[in-house]
């Protein structure tokens, strides 16, 4: 690859003969053109219409790396790509919570793009890792909606930003791989307004990414693809999302309902059965031309905003790799240090590197995001070259697959003991081979290959320090062997620099500022979703609700082997001096908290402090603490700053199941500030006004609403004073039993004053105020 410059926003416009009006276009279009804007003309390109001058455009996957197939296309990884730059994995970046960071990357794969003729990027995924057992949980930020909307909105304003459009997916409730393109999620409102929609929203109201990518599962029963409530109310109507709704590859089920639910583009192409369905309901009346306009137009306005541009090959993929190399070290974390076990020193006694992994590493994930890399640098290399000073020494320890013979393994493991004999420090990397998670199905567990247990076993009985080097795209089962090393670093999968980076974090060139975006579980068998996941009959209930990641961990006081926001640093940091400030006390609260972060260390180091916010009188059960905002402090040793973050109302606030809209209820919050949500170093309580939820009343409301409702209530005590019905809402034994009847039915036992009458005209009145 060359160097060749590639153009901004401002300077990668169309050629003059591809400019073109999509109204006017529209206006002259025929059906039959319509309609076949409708699918895609292949595997990768839209339809053109030559005409009147409508080229077609190129899209491709690539969240962590464009794969882009110039010629022959699947959606699954099976067929090679053209070479590009291999980024860390979702996973990895977001344990970098650093939103810079994703920028640049979202701007380099847009240059890249550019490069190879890509007009739009596939990606990111903001789908919530529910289960650490998903197979595309790799592909994914995070297991908390802040942290994947914040990381999300980074990355599409930097594709965006330099002219390439990109492909919010997959929308809505896509956790599992297992039965993906049948299976119902079945998933209160509440639920998806606060854990599977508001990263989606988050991209969407900032951002407006150029398409939207609907999800191959049912949400309640209904495919994504041709929800009307999905698509257009939530996506087009509340969020006010103005670009095109497209097909995840083979999820449209019926195509005209899918028209007319508000999915635009459907891909691949068909091969005429999409066309052929919607032609079909044009006759019988099910489907209007109207409503074909509206997809048309918006196909039609992709493509003229598009740049339409050639395949040169030309982007600086120096430049790239190391940003690639920064984007690594930035998302390691450090797990476990003990005795100081890291950083390497340039000199000392022999180090014992063993593992597969060092030599043949595992860069990125299967599937639609196996990217084809411009270059790959392994561990093992980078080690030499840094550690010169040292004697280095490599055993591979284990094979990459299963189906080895023992009698071969048993070798492999006892190379390995050899070599760590004579060490002072053995270096193991360990992780998960290709096979164990992908694109298309689920893990059956979170444990590493027994093979690599056993060597991990067989190295610490003889050696004085052992450090574990772990490659994964999703949590391992840590607990039973991590007593075993003295540090532990989660490298994730790293892109194709991750070598050098890992060597640049394990050597202290890079201070590890990483921290887990996804809680590390002691067991699988604690995760929420367990029992509930994949589910069966193709319906997977999601009976956890709210609850999922650390919100249930937490709220649950569940031990686990790292919570979420963890991370090490070869520094240490202090909090202090919190202040939190109302800015406004209406129904839409907003509020400053500010304090201080003080590295107390010797070396500069990053700290990323996460602000939790825990509501105190919630009238709904409510998660321990929910992460609401974070600040990434880059801090020389001895040095302070202060960060000031303003959290708005929809940081206090909770989906009402009945009102069915936000609310941030009156009473008291407390601000959490720490270095993950279990280490918590500060705290501070501000009471708001905020709303005071009034239900909607009717003579089958309880008593307790009637007797709550600011209007109704001071009317029914009057009427009830000095009768058995006030004696049995007050008396301690009776009232909670009581208070939870339907008024109208206490209203028919005899001797009782409230008639039904009486009941209707007061709700009507309150009704009117």
């Amino acid at each position: 690859m060359t160097s060749t410059p590639v153009p901004t926003t401002s300077e990668a416009t169309q050629p003059e003969a591809q400019r073109f009006d999509p109204a006017t276009v529209l206006a002259e279009l025929t059906l039959e053109e319509k309609i076949s804007l409708l699918d895609g003309e292949d595997f990768w390109r839209t339809t053109a219409v030559e005409r009147l001058g409508v080229p077609q455009i190129m899209v491709a996957d690539g969240p962590h790396g464009l794969r882009a197939q110039i010629d022959d296309g699947d959606n699954l990884g099976i067929l090679e790509a053209t070479k590009a730059v291999a980024f860390p994995i979702a996973a990895a970046t977001a344990s970098s919570w650093d939103t810079g960071l994703l920028r640049r990357i979202g701007e380099a794969l847009a240059e890249e793009s550019l490069a190879l003729g890509v007009s739009v990027l596939l990606g990111p995924g903001v789908n919530m890792k529910r289960s650490p057992l998903c197979g595309r949980n790799f592909e994914y930020f995070s297991e908390d909606p802040h942290l994947a909307g914040e990381l999300a909105s980074a990355f599409v304003e930097g594709v965006q930003s330099r002219g390439v459009g990109t492909s919010l997916k997959h929308f809505a409730a896509n956790n599992q791989e297992a039965d993906r393109l049948t299976v119902s999620a079945e998933v209160d409102e509440r639920t998806l307004r606060e854990i599977y929609f508001p990263a989606f929203e988050a991209v969407v109201t900032r951002h407006q990414p150029w398409t939207v990518m609907c999800s191959y599962n049912r949400i309640n029963g209904v495919h994504a693809s041709q929800d009307p409530w999905l698509l257009t109310t939530v996506l087009r109507e509340e969020w006010g999302f103005d670009g095109l709704v497209v097909s995840d590859w083979g999820a449209v089920v019926d195509r005209d309902r899918a028209v007319a639910a508000g999915l635009d583009l459907e891909m691949p192409s068909s091969g005429g059965s999409g066309a052929a369905a919607v032609r079909g309901a044009l006759e019988a009346g099910t489907l209007t031309e109207a409503e074909i306009d509206v997809a048309a137009k918006r196909v039609l306005e992709l493509v003229a905003r598009s740049a339409h541009p050639s395949y040169t090959g030309d982007f600086d993929e120096a430049a790239h790799h190391a940003l690639a190399r920064e984007a690594a070290a930035e998302s390691l974390v450090l797990l476990k240090n003990d005795r100081g076990a890291l950083p390497l020193a340039p000199e000392g006694g022999p180090v014992a590197v063993i593992g597969e992994f060092a030599r043949s590493p595992r860069f990125g994930g299967g599937g639609s995001s196996q990217v084809t890399p411009t270059r790959l640098d392994d561990a093992w290399s980078a080690l030499q070259e840094r550690l010169a000073g040292r004697e280095l020494d490599f055993a591979p320890g284990f094979a990459l697959s299963d189906d080895v013979d023992e009698t071969e393994l048993a070798v492999l493991r006892e190379e390995a003991v050899q070599a760590a004999q004579g060490a002072a420090t053995s270096l193991v990397f360990l992780g998960l081979p290709d096979a164990y998670e992908s694109e298309g199905y689920d893990r059956d567990h979170m444990d590493l290959p027994a093979q690599q247990i056993a060597l991990l076993e067989a190295v610490a009985k003889v050696s004085e320090q052992v450090i574990v080097v772990l490659t994964n795209g999703s949590p391992v089962e840590i607990a039973s062997w991590q007593g075993h090393a003295d540090a532990v670093l989660e490298a994730w999968l790293p892109g194709q620099a991750g070598g050098p980076a890992l060597v640049d974090v394990l050597t202290g060139a890079v201070n590890p500022s990483g921290k887990l975006a996804e809680t590390s579980p002691l067991l699988l068998e604690h995760n929420p979703a367990q029992g509930n996941f994949p589910g069966d009959g193709e319906v997977v209930r999601y009976g956890e609700g709210v609850l999922i990641g650390y919100r249930w961990y937490d709220s649950r006081a569940l031990p686990v082997a790292y919570p979420f926001g963890h991370g090490l640093s070869y520094t240490s940091f202090a909090y202090s001096d919190v202040q939190v400030t109302v800015l406004d006390d209406g129904v839409e609260p907003s509020v400053r908290v500010r304090f201080t972060v003080t590295n107390t260390g010797e070396r500069a180091g990053k700290e990323i402090a996460q602000v939790y916010v825990r509501d105190e009188d919630s009238s709904v059960f409510r998660p321990e603490r929910e992460l609401k905002s974070f600040a990434k402090l880059a801090l020389e040793p001895g040095e302070s700053k202060t960060a000031e973050i303003d959290l708005d109302a929809r940081a206090f606030s909770y989906w009402h199941p009945r009102l069915r809209r936000w609310i941030a209820e009156r009473g008291t919050f407390t601000l959490d500030v720490g270095p993950s949500s279990r280490e918590i170093a500060l705290s501070a309580s501000v009471d708001l006004e905020g709303e005071l939820v009034v239900l909607p009343l009717d003579p089958d409301s309880p008593a307790s609403q009637w007797l709550a409702h600011p209007q109704a209530g001071p009317q029914l005590a009057e009427v009830i004073a000095g009768t058995r019905l006030e004696t049995m809402l007050t008396r301690p034994e009776s009232a909670r039993m009581i208070a939870a009847i339907p008024i109208r039915r206490l209203s028919r036992f005899p001797g009782t004053p409230v008639t039904e009458e009486w009941l209707e005209r007061v709700s009507a009145a309150v009704a009117g105020n």
